[in-house]
């Protein structure tokens, strides 16, 4: 199973978190978000057992947002036409909770906003329909 990384977020520690994609057969749960090391360090797992990782960002509370574009998989997004996402939120102590339950399909992008709300492109490799979604933490 080949990976690629999809996104890249400098964490409160200064360090690189970078988001991965899966490839075939696409696992459910089987993608992580590394932690590297700012001054050239290895990469390490800081959180793992996500679908579809596309991107990622942190709070200023420094909790990490994990967005998968299909958390049942691409397998089940492709055949099925099951692109619901996720927005994951990972708190500084490990606790996570999902902030978008049936809310996003085929997510594409997250940030976090001066406001301090959360912002997600939804619906983002479909044409004519795309839509920005802001959440209200």
């Amino acid at each position: 199973m080949d990976t690629v990384p999809t996104s890249v977020a400098i964490g409160p520690d200064g360090s690189y978190y970078v988001g991965q994609l899966t490839g075939f057969p696409f696992p459910v749960g089987g993608a992580n978000v590394y932690r590297v090391p700012a001054n050239g360090g290895l990469p390490e797992v800081y959180a793992e057992g996500f679908t579809a990782i596309i991107d990622v960002a942190f709070a200023p509370d420094g909790s990490l947002y994990v967005l998968e574009l299909a958390k049942n998989g691409l397998l089940d997004a492709f055949i099925l036409n099951d692109w619901t996402g996720a927005l994951i939120r990972v708190a500084p102590d490990g606790t996570r909770s999902e902030i978008t339950e049936g809310e996003l399909f085929a997510p594409g992008g997250v940030v976090i906003g001066p406001d301090g709300n959360v912002y997600v492109t939804n619906r983002s490799i479909f044409s004519g329909s795309g839509e920005v979604i802001r959440i209200v933490l």
